[in-house]
């Protein structure tokens, strides 16, 4: 018998190892984030299952996320992405990838790390919430502060939508439910 999950992740195994093993889980590493970051905002409007099910396509597509290689991409590498059907083949979250690719760059470089400017509005510790049915919210405070602030930087597809589902993919938010064998409180 599987422990109880958060019921979002339903039976499909790639869901559910992306549950058990990723999501909420607090991460640091830039490389990590970047990835997160891109694949959230490439999900705008589709569901999640679909970008997992693409997320090795992009990791190849994307130079494994390494945000130096995404930034220096070229138009000419959006045409050759859109005939990629290993993608989802958006001309315009194509062209943000590479966009917010040289914003990530830029905050890197004034922040020493992405990772340090976005746990900052934590105090580097994990928000715990305690839900006991579906009802966790799409947006919030906090998702609004950090859209607003990555749209101002000049970064697009990250409406507060996609950065709380950001946040909880990054676990800046544990948003596991309160039965869910993740949550801190299952622990013991």
């Amino acid at each position: 018998m599987s422990p109880p999950r958060c019921p979002w992740c339903g039976d499909d195994p790639l869901y559910v190892a992306y549950h058990d093993h990723e999501w909420g889980r607090p991460e640091r590493d830039d490389r990590k984030l970047f990835e997160m970051l891109i694949l959230e905002g490439a999900q705008a409007g589709l569901s999640w299952i679909t970008i997992l099910r693409k997320r090795e396509g992009y990791r190849e597509a994307f130079h494994g996320f390494d945000p130096a290689k995404v930034a220096a991409m070229s138009e000419d590498d959006v045409e050759r992405l859109m005939g990629n059907p290993a993608i989802v083949r958006n001309r315009l979250k194509l062209r943000s990838a590479i966009r917010n690719a040289k914003v990530f760059l830029q905050m890197q470089s004034q922040h020493g790390s992405f990772a340090d400017w976005l746990w900052a509005h934590v105090d580097g510790q994990p928000i715990l919430r305690r839900y006991d049915d579906s009802r966790v919210p799409a947006s919030n405070e906090l998702s609004d502060l950090i859209s607003k602030a990555l749209q101002k930087a000049g970064m697009n597809f990250v409406g507060s939508t996609v950065i709380y589902a950001y946040l909880q993919a990054c676990g800046v938010v544990n948003d596991h439910l309160s039965d869910c064998f993740l949550h801190p409180d299952q622990a013991g």
